[in-house]
């Protein structure tokens, strides 16, 4: 049940995910374990934080990091707090750890009990909105695999120095031929003969983005000459396969500073 403190949810893009928002809440927690890898972090408040007999005090900005089975609590040191959560499947992140060290471990824990790094807790933003706002499965998993890989790329990383071109025409040329199908980084890796993390990293230094921003790129230069040519707005976001309007517009309006609305303005 979702409560105005506590909301939750499973991601619709990647059900193996389960998100969690508490709002200026002044609930507290005995100590418990998941079976999932579970992290967030603190949008306000401060909190006494018990990890693996280790106790913490921890605050806005800072990022907690749970293993699965490890018993902890965290609770509120004074007055209330707000936080984000999510729980990500235990198999889902050994095959992800595989493919980022090359190894047949069932999976690595998180070395440490929290981060207190503002760039990850900025990522972390990014990544939740995504998930909360999008069911598009290339972006949301992309931007959870790429929120997730500094924490566990240590020890060596199964990528190849260069994937080349050839293994990448293949998925641009899917990309293209389907551009309104929210296609899976899965569908991706099939067509490359590349792993998740090496067919990001890779398509990012050759294409200077990642395959989904590389995708909603094209999307928009597409979208751009159907509104020239004079089609409807809601024609032209399902076309291009936009969950809505508001979706269409939003990432329209990030790449060029208008609306839809108003750039077809200018033309027709």
């Amino acid at each position: 049940m979702n409560e105005p403190t506590q909301f939750f949810t499973r991601s619709s893009a990647l059900p193996f995910v389960e998100m969690r928002r508490a709002n200026r809440s002044s609930a507290c927690y005995d100590k418990h374990s998941h079976d999932e890898f579970s992290f967030g972090v603190i949008d306000e408040g401060a909190a006494s934080y018990l990890n693996r007999g280790q106790r913490h005090a921890i605050a806005r900005g800072d990022t907690v990091t749970i293993n699965p089975g490890d018993t902890h609590s965290c609770n509120p040191r004074a007055g209330r707090w707000s936080y984000r959560m999510l729980f990500v499947d235990t198999q889902w992140m050994a095959g992800l750890q595989q493919e980022l060290r090359a190894s047949a471990d069932d999976y690595r824990p998180f070395e440490r009990d929290y981060e207190r790094d503002p760039r990850l807790y900025q990522r972390f933003d990014t990544l939740f909105q995504t998930l909360i706002r999008d069911d598009d499965p290339l972006a949301a998993e992309s931007e959870l695999i790429d929120w997730l890989t500094p924490l566990f790329s240590h020890g060596g990383i199964s990528e190849r120095r260069d994937a080349g071109l050839q293994s990448l025409i293949p998925v641009r040329e899917l990309l293209m031929d389907r551009l309104n199908e929210n296609l899976s980084l899965e569908t991706l890796c099939s067509v490359s003969g590349l792993n998740r993390y090496q067919l990001i990293r890779s398509f990012q230094r050759h294409y200077g983005m990642a395959p989904h921003a590389w995708l909603l790129d094209q999307r928009i230069k597409r979208a751009k000459q159907l509104l020239r040519e004079g089609t409807a707005l809601i024609d032209t976001a399902q076309r291009l396969g936009f969950s809505d309007q508001a979706h269409f517009q939003r990432h329209f309006k990030r790449r060029t500073a208008v609306t839809p609305g108003q750039y077809q303005a200018c033309f027709v």
